[in-house]
Protein backbone atom coordinates (compact mmCIF):
# COMPACT_ATOMS: atom_id res chain seq x y z
CA UNK A 1 0.00 0.00 0.00
CA UNK A 2 1.30 3.66 -1.20
CA UNK A 3 2.68 5.87 1.88
CA UNK A 4 1.16 8.82 0.34
CA UNK A 5 3.13 11.51 2.29
CA UNK A 6 6.74 10.28 1.67
CA UNK A 7 5.90 9.41 -1.90
CA UNK A 8 4.55 13.13 -2.52
CA UNK A 9 7.88 14.48 -0.53
CA UNK A 10 9.76 12.07 -2.92
CA UNK A 11 7.78 13.65 -5.99
CA UNK A 12 8.73 16.97 -5.04
CA UNK A 13 12.23 16.28 -4.79
CA UNK A 14 12.28 14.40 -8.20
CA UNK A 15 10.38 16.63 -10.03
CA UNK A 16 12.33 19.92 -9.13
CA UNK A 17 15.43 18.15 -10.67
CA UNK A 18 13.98 17.07 -13.64
CA UNK A 19 11.74 20.29 -14.44
CA UNK A 20 15.39 22.39 -14.46
CA UNK A 21 16.57 19.24 -17.60
CA UNK A 22 13.06 20.22 -19.11
CA UNK A 23 13.62 24.13 -19.08
CA UNK A 24 14.97 24.45 -23.01
CA UNK A 25 13.19 26.00 -26.13
CA UNK A 26 12.64 22.67 -27.23
CA UNK A 27 9.91 21.37 -24.40
CA UNK A 28 7.86 24.91 -25.37
CA UNK A 29 5.16 24.32 -27.65
CA UNK A 30 2.07 26.10 -29.92
CA UNK A 31 -0.79 25.04 -29.80
CA UNK A 32 -4.01 26.95 -30.79
CA UNK A 33 -5.28 28.18 -27.72
CA UNK A 34 -1.57 29.70 -27.48
CA UNK A 35 -1.82 31.22 -30.49
CA UNK A 36 -5.20 32.75 -30.13
CA UNK A 37 -3.37 33.87 -27.01
CA UNK A 38 -0.62 35.35 -28.74
CA UNK A 39 -3.08 36.95 -31.53
CA UNK A 40 -5.30 38.63 -28.67
CA UNK A 41 -1.84 39.91 -26.92
CA UNK A 42 -0.86 40.99 -30.49
CA UNK A 43 -4.15 43.12 -30.85
CA UNK A 44 -4.22 44.38 -27.49
CA UNK A 45 -0.71 46.29 -28.33
CA UNK A 46 -1.94 47.16 -31.87
CA UNK A 47 -4.94 49.05 -30.07
CA UNK A 48 -3.01 50.81 -27.36
CA UNK A 49 -0.81 52.34 -29.55
CA UNK A 50 -3.71 53.58 -31.89
CA UNK A 51 -5.04 54.81 -28.16
CA UNK A 52 -4.47 58.46 -26.77
CA UNK A 53 -5.32 58.91 -22.99
CA UNK A 54 -4.95 62.00 -20.95
CA UNK A 55 -1.44 61.87 -18.85
CA UNK A 56 -3.40 61.55 -15.47
CA UNK A 57 -4.39 58.18 -16.64
CA UNK A 58 -1.47 57.01 -17.57
CA UNK A 59 -0.12 55.13 -14.17
CA UNK A 60 -3.70 53.20 -14.21
CA UNK A 61 -3.68 52.59 -17.52
CA UNK A 62 0.23 50.52 -16.92
CA UNK A 63 -0.93 48.67 -13.97
CA UNK A 64 -3.91 47.33 -16.69
CA UNK A 65 -1.42 46.94 -19.08
CA UNK A 66 0.75 44.88 -16.60
CA UNK A 67 -2.35 42.88 -15.75
CA UNK A 68 -3.22 41.69 -19.16
CA UNK A 69 -0.07 40.89 -20.46
CA UNK A 70 0.71 38.83 -16.70
CA UNK A 71 -2.64 36.81 -17.79
CA UNK A 72 -1.75 36.13 -21.51
CA UNK A 73 1.88 35.05 -19.65
CA UNK A 74 -0.05 32.79 -17.56
CA UNK A 75 -1.73 31.12 -20.24
CA UNK A 76 1.65 30.91 -21.82
CA UNK A 77 2.97 29.35 -19.17
CA UNK A 78 0.42 26.40 -18.50
CA UNK A 79 -0.12 25.80 -22.68
CA UNK A 80 3.38 26.08 -23.69
CA UNK A 81 5.76 25.67 -21.25
CA UNK A 82 7.41 22.85 -20.06
CA UNK A 83 4.69 22.31 -17.80
CA UNK A 84 2.48 21.32 -21.30
CA UNK A 85 4.96 18.41 -21.80
CA UNK A 86 5.06 17.69 -17.99
CA UNK A 87 1.13 17.36 -17.84
CA UNK A 88 1.37 14.14 -20.44
CA UNK A 89 2.97 12.35 -18.04
CA UNK A 90 1.93 13.89 -14.59
CA UNK A 91 -1.54 14.43 -13.27
CA UNK A 92 -0.92 16.47 -10.78
CA UNK A 93 1.40 18.90 -13.55
CA UNK A 94 -1.83 18.76 -16.00
CA UNK A 95 -4.20 20.01 -12.40
CA UNK A 96 -1.55 22.98 -11.98
CA UNK A 97 -2.19 23.69 -16.11
CA UNK A 98 -6.02 23.86 -15.00
CA UNK A 99 -5.45 25.80 -11.57
CA UNK A 100 -3.65 28.51 -14.16
CA UNK A 101 -6.63 28.55 -16.48
CA UNK A 102 -8.87 28.75 -13.78
CA UNK A 103 -8.23 31.02 -11.03
CA UNK A 104 -4.87 32.84 -12.41
CA UNK A 105 -5.05 33.87 -15.66
CA UNK A 106 -8.73 35.19 -15.82
CA UNK A 107 -9.07 37.47 -12.93
CA UNK A 108 -6.11 38.96 -14.01
CA UNK A 109 -7.35 39.38 -17.73
CA UNK A 110 -10.78 40.93 -16.18
CA UNK A 111 -8.49 43.13 -13.91
CA UNK A 112 -7.21 44.67 -17.13
CA UNK A 113 -10.38 45.91 -18.86
CA UNK A 114 -9.19 45.24 -22.23
CA UNK A 115 -12.94 44.92 -23.48
CA UNK A 116 -13.25 48.33 -25.37
CA UNK A 117 -8.98 48.39 -26.40
CA UNK A 118 -10.54 44.89 -28.59
CA UNK A 119 -13.51 46.79 -29.72
CA UNK A 120 -11.34 49.07 -31.37
CA UNK A 121 -9.42 46.59 -33.36
CA UNK A 122 -12.13 45.93 -35.16
CA UNK A 123 -12.64 48.21 -38.02
CA UNK A 124 -14.58 51.38 -37.85
CA UNK A 125 -17.35 50.32 -40.22
CA UNK A 126 -17.61 46.86 -39.27
CA UNK A 127 -17.98 48.28 -35.67
CA UNK A 128 -20.76 51.03 -37.21
CA UNK A 129 -21.96 48.40 -38.86
CA UNK A 130 -22.74 46.22 -35.72
CA UNK A 131 -23.83 49.30 -33.12
CA UNK A 132 -26.41 49.90 -36.02
CA UNK A 133 -27.65 46.23 -36.06
CA UNK A 134 -27.84 45.72 -31.90
CA UNK A 135 -29.66 49.53 -31.94
CA UNK A 136 -32.39 48.56 -34.08
CA UNK A 137 -33.23 45.34 -32.96
CA UNK A 138 -31.76 43.38 -35.71
CA UNK A 139 -30.03 41.19 -32.91
CA UNK A 140 -32.03 40.79 -30.34
CA UNK A 141 -31.79 37.27 -29.93
CA UNK A 142 -27.84 37.76 -29.34
CA UNK A 143 -28.35 40.67 -26.64
CA UNK A 144 -30.89 38.07 -24.96
CA UNK A 145 -28.53 35.32 -24.93
CA UNK A 146 -25.34 37.25 -23.94
CA UNK A 147 -27.74 38.53 -21.19
CA UNK A 148 -28.69 35.27 -20.15
CA UNK A 149 -25.17 33.98 -20.04
CA UNK A 150 -24.15 36.80 -18.37
CA UNK A 151 -26.30 36.92 -15.51
CA UNK A 152 -24.82 35.10 -12.64
CA UNK A 153 -26.61 32.17 -11.73
CA UNK A 154 -26.11 31.08 -15.56
CA UNK A 155 -22.64 31.59 -15.26
CA UNK A 156 -22.11 30.21 -11.86
CA UNK A 157 -23.86 26.82 -13.09
CA UNK A 158 -21.70 26.81 -16.45
CA UNK A 159 -18.61 27.84 -14.61
CA UNK A 160 -19.06 24.69 -11.61
CA UNK A 161 -19.89 22.54 -14.82
CA UNK A 162 -17.33 22.35 -17.04
CA UNK A 163 -14.82 21.90 -13.72
CA UNK A 164 -16.63 18.85 -12.80
CA UNK A 165 -18.05 17.66 -16.13
CA UNK A 166 -14.32 17.64 -17.76
CA UNK A 167 -12.94 15.78 -14.87
CA UNK A 168 -15.55 12.81 -15.48
CA UNK A 169 -12.64 9.89 -16.28
CA UNK A 170 -13.98 8.74 -19.25
CA UNK A 171 -14.17 12.23 -20.91
CA UNK A 172 -11.13 13.47 -19.12
CA UNK A 173 -9.27 9.94 -21.11
CA UNK A 174 -10.63 11.12 -23.90
CA UNK A 175 -9.25 14.16 -24.10
CA UNK A 176 -5.85 12.93 -23.15
CA UNK A 177 -6.35 10.55 -26.36
CA UNK A 178 -7.04 13.94 -28.88
CA UNK A 179 -5.58 16.93 -29.41
CA UNK A 180 -8.80 19.21 -30.30
CA UNK A 181 -10.86 17.65 -27.58
CA UNK A 182 -8.01 18.53 -25.37
CA UNK A 183 -7.66 22.39 -26.82
CA UNK A 184 -12.14 22.40 -26.39
CA UNK A 185 -11.33 21.49 -22.46
CA UNK A 186 -8.59 24.76 -22.21
CA UNK A 187 -10.75 27.09 -24.17
CA UNK A 188 -14.52 25.97 -22.28
CA UNK A 189 -12.37 26.70 -19.15
CA UNK A 190 -10.38 29.62 -19.84
CA UNK A 191 -13.77 31.17 -21.21
CA UNK A 192 -16.35 30.05 -18.70
CA UNK A 193 -13.68 31.52 -15.83
CA UNK A 194 -13.78 35.00 -17.65
CA UNK A 195 -17.19 35.09 -17.42
CA UNK A 196 -17.12 33.80 -13.57
CA UNK A 197 -14.71 36.63 -12.32
CA UNK A 198 -16.37 39.10 -14.27
CA UNK A 199 -19.34 38.52 -11.69
CA UNK A 200 -17.20 38.93 -9.08
CA UNK A 201 -14.62 41.75 -10.50
CA UNK A 202 -15.59 45.22 -11.84
CA UNK A 203 -14.52 45.44 -15.62
CA UNK A 204 -15.94 48.22 -16.75
CA UNK A 205 -17.76 48.63 -19.33
CA UNK A 206 -18.79 44.97 -18.59
CA UNK A 207 -20.80 45.36 -15.28
CA UNK A 208 -20.95 43.30 -12.04
CA UNK A 209 -24.32 43.03 -10.57
CA UNK A 210 -24.08 41.35 -7.50
CA UNK A 211 -22.97 43.12 -4.01
CA UNK A 212 -20.36 41.98 -1.78
CA UNK A 213 -22.37 39.97 0.18
CA UNK A 214 -23.34 37.78 -3.07
CA UNK A 215 -20.20 38.69 -4.66
CA UNK A 216 -19.04 36.27 -1.37
CA UNK A 217 -21.40 33.40 -1.86
CA UNK A 218 -20.31 33.19 -4.92
CA UNK A 219 -16.47 33.08 -4.70
CA UNK A 220 -17.56 30.23 -1.66
CA UNK A 221 -19.65 28.20 -3.67
CA UNK A 222 -17.03 27.87 -6.23
CA UNK A 223 -14.27 26.91 -3.51
CA UNK A 224 -17.06 24.45 -2.38
CA UNK A 225 -17.05 22.80 -5.89
CA UNK A 226 -13.42 22.79 -6.43
CA UNK A 227 -12.74 21.21 -2.47
CA UNK A 228 -15.31 18.32 -3.14
CA UNK A 229 -13.19 17.35 -6.66
CA UNK A 230 -10.60 17.70 -4.53
CA UNK A 231 -11.70 15.18 -1.78
CA UNK A 232 -13.17 12.81 -4.47
CA UNK A 233 -9.74 12.47 -6.00
CA UNK A 234 -7.68 12.49 -2.62
CA UNK A 235 -10.03 9.79 -1.19
CA UNK A 236 -10.14 7.75 -4.13
CA UNK A 237 -8.28 3.74 -3.07
CA UNK A 238 -7.23 3.91 -7.38
CA UNK A 239 -6.52 5.81 -9.96
CA UNK A 240 -9.55 7.20 -11.64
CA UNK A 241 -7.59 8.20 -15.10
CA UNK A 242 -6.26 5.35 -16.96
CA UNK A 243 -3.78 7.20 -19.04
CA UNK A 244 -1.93 8.03 -15.84
CA UNK A 245 -2.76 4.78 -14.38
CA UNK A 246 -1.13 2.73 -17.06
CA UNK A 247 2.61 4.27 -17.78
CA UNK A 248 5.38 2.27 -16.72
CA UNK A 249 6.99 5.25 -15.03
CA UNK A 250 6.77 8.77 -13.88
CA UNK A 251 9.05 11.52 -13.69
CA UNK A 252 10.15 11.63 -9.63
CA UNK A 253 9.37 7.77 -9.76
CA UNK A 254 5.90 8.11 -7.41
CA UNK A 255 2.94 5.94 -8.40
CA UNK A 256 -0.34 6.76 -10.13
CA UNK A 257 -2.22 6.99 -6.71
CA UNK A 258 -0.10 9.37 -5.12
CA UNK A 259 0.18 11.44 -8.40
CA UNK A 260 -3.33 12.27 -7.94
CA UNK A 261 -3.08 12.52 -4.21
CA UNK A 262 -0.79 15.36 -5.45
CA UNK A 263 -3.20 16.64 -8.03
CA UNK A 264 -5.47 16.95 -5.10
CA UNK A 265 -3.83 19.12 -3.29
CA UNK A 266 -3.17 20.99 -6.13
CA UNK A 267 -7.02 21.95 -7.17
CA UNK A 268 -7.52 22.11 -3.18
CA UNK A 269 -4.87 24.64 -1.98
CA UNK A 270 -3.23 26.61 -4.49
CA UNK A 271 -6.40 26.59 -6.48
CA UNK A 272 -8.54 28.18 -3.65
CA UNK A 273 -5.58 31.13 -3.12
CA UNK A 274 -7.16 33.74 -5.54
CA UNK A 275 -10.63 32.72 -3.98
CA UNK A 276 -9.72 33.38 -1.13
CA UNK A 277 -8.15 36.60 -1.76
CA UNK A 278 -10.79 37.92 -3.37
CA UNK A 279 -13.22 36.76 -0.76
CA UNK A 280 -11.12 38.56 2.33
CA UNK A 281 -10.88 41.46 -0.24
CA UNK A 282 -15.19 41.80 -0.51
CA UNK A 283 -15.20 40.87 3.19
CA UNK A 284 -12.84 43.82 4.47
CA UNK A 285 -14.90 46.25 2.13
CA UNK A 286 -18.25 45.13 3.77
CA UNK A 287 -16.92 45.17 7.29
CA UNK A 288 -15.67 48.93 6.72
CA UNK A 289 -17.76 51.88 7.69
CA UNK A 290 -18.54 53.88 4.51
CA UNK A 291 -17.15 57.17 4.16
CA UNK A 292 -18.80 60.18 5.09
CA UNK A 293 -20.13 61.63 1.99
CA UNK A 294 -19.61 65.44 1.42
CA UNK A 295 -23.35 65.96 0.54
CA UNK A 296 -24.80 64.76 3.49
CA UNK A 297 -22.39 67.17 5.42
CA UNK A 298 -23.96 70.33 3.41
CA UNK A 299 -27.95 70.08 6.01
CA UNK A 300 -25.89 69.75 8.99
CA UNK A 301 -23.27 72.69 7.81
CA UNK A 302 -26.15 75.32 7.12
CA UNK A 303 -27.57 74.71 10.80
CA UNK A 304 -24.72 75.49 12.34
CA UNK A 305 -24.11 78.60 10.68
CA UNK A 306 -27.58 79.67 11.40
CA UNK A 307 -27.54 79.61 14.89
Amino acid sequence: MDHPVPAVATALVHTAAATERALSLGSWSFDPPVILALLFATLYCWSNRRTVGPSRTRSERRRRHFYFYAGIAVVLVALASPLDAYSEQLFWAHMTQHVLLLVVAPPLIVLARPWVRLWRVLPLRARQSLGRSLARGHLTWLRRFGGFLGAPLPTFVLFCGVVLVWHIPALFDATLESEWLHALEHTLFFATALMFWKQVIDSPPLHAPMGDVWRMAYLIGAMVVMWILAVVLALAPNPLYAPYALQATRPGGISALADQQLAAGVMWVPGSITLVLALFFYLNRWLSPEPTKPAALKPAARLASDH
